[in-house]
Order: structure tokens, then sequence, then C-alpha cells
């Protein structure tokens, strides 16, 4: 348990924490004006993580440059940091990125993933009518609401709900919701749907072939980085 005295006698304003890294947990009193990267530091000091390899949650990936009361963190909240070694992240990562590399050279032989019959066949349904809407040329953080209103390869409606705290996809339909470890997908394609290029059909590898893929379809295209970043973690650099 780690707290910070001086601060509050010089007036600030703090906020309790509960930082969660590597199944461990630290309790943290931090000023609510300090920055997102101000709070990597305290982390770095806590774990010995350096912040270039933090990946830090709150309602999605914590921005940087906003301070804490500007993204609303009150007491009690929960903080996930995703995060190993630089010799850990390159062990791990590193057959991710050659199944990317795989995956990339693939769709360069083929025609459009949307133009194929499995696809078409649910895409041929039409947009959902209660799909999410999509804003198109803008990035967003993940809402803070399951992503909903989608379809699946069957054509039944699917959500993907992003348990950050959990580190867990849950994918749920009608009749289950399956719950998987983030660390389990070995990774996420997507394409631009034609003719409605603010849609993407997305698939995430849980095995290690193609006929493992769990494809989505009609997810909104600002979503699409966050859901990649969040999914795969931000070390695609290595």
């Amino acid at each position: 348990s780690v707290s910070n005295g001086s601060d509050s006698e010089s007036g600030k304003e703090l906020v309790e924490l509960k930082v969660i890294w590597n199944k461990n947990k630290y309790d943290v009193k931090f000023c609510l004006d300090s920055t997102g990267a101000d709070l990597k530091q305290k982390i770095h000091s806590l774990t010995g993580l350096p912040p270039a390899m933090q990946k830090v949650m709150f309602k999605g990936l914590l921005p940087e440059e906003k301070t804490l009361r500007e993204i609303k963190v009150t007491n009690g909240a929960k903080i996930m940091v995703v995060g190993s070694t630089i010799n850990d992240v390159l062990a791990v990562n590193t057959p991710k990125e050659a199944a990317q590399q795989e995956v990339k050279a693939e769709e360069n032989k083929k025609e459009p993933l949307c133009r194929q019959k499995q696809h078409r066949k649910v895409l041929d349904k039409g947009k959902p009518d209660d799909v999410m809407p999509s804003v198109k040329g803008v990035q967003e953080r993940l809402p803070t609401v399951p992503l909903s209103g989608m379809y699946n390869k069957s054509g039944g409606k699917v959500r993907l709900t992003f348990k950050l705290e959990q580190d867990q996809l849950w994918i749920g339909t009608k009749e289950r919701t399956e719950k998987l470890p983030m660390g389990s997908i070995k990774n996420v394609v997507s394409e631009p749907i034609e003719g409605h290029e603010d849609y993407h059909m997305m698939a995430f590898q849980l095995g290690p072939t193609e006929a493992s893929y769990y494809w989505v379809y009609w997810v909104p295209t600002q979503y699409v980085d966050a859901i990649k970043d969040t999914v795969l973690g931000k070390w695609q650099y290595f």
C-alpha cells in the first residue's frame, strides 16, 4: 500500500486508486490534476515498468495528455496496467507479428474478403438496423458500453464487451457469452466493407489457423484501431 501524505498537506485534491498489474494490487493516492503521463511515472516507481512499456487502462486506454479529473477518475477507481519487460514482450509478440505478416501476405493474394462467398451471405443481409453509428475519419477510444448490433458469421447478432480489468474480451450472442483472455487472441484482422467503408468486418484469431477466426461484421470504423490496440497491445513496433 502506497500513499503520499505530502500532496494532501500542500492542499492538492487527491483521489484513491487501485492500480492492478501482473496480479499485484497497489493502493495509491494521486493528485486529480496530474496527467496520465504523470500516473505512468508513478506506476514506474511502483512496479519498475518503464512508461513506454505500459498499457494503462481506465475505460479504454488512458490518455497521457489529460488529467485524471478530465477523464472523470473517482475514488476507488481501478487502473489496469498491462506490460512486461522488453524481453518478455519480444518473446510474446514476435509470433503475433509473424502471424499478422502472414495474414497480410495471404490477403494480398486473394480478392477482397467482403467479396468472398462465406462473407457475402452475411453482408447481403444489409446493415443491421440497430448497429452503432459510425464516424468516418476519426479514431475513438473504446466506448464504456458494449459494442452491439453486429452480425457474426452465421448471421446472428453479436456484441463485444471489453472487460479491461480482467483483461478479457467477451463475445456475446443470444445463446451464450464466450469470455476470452486477451492474451489468447493471436491476431486481429479487419477490412472495410465495400460500399460501406465507414464499417469494417473484423476477425479474432482464436487458434493457430484461419479456421479459428471469429468473424464480426459491421464494426464502426472509429473503434477499429482501439480494438486492435486493446487486444494485441501497443507493442507491435517490435
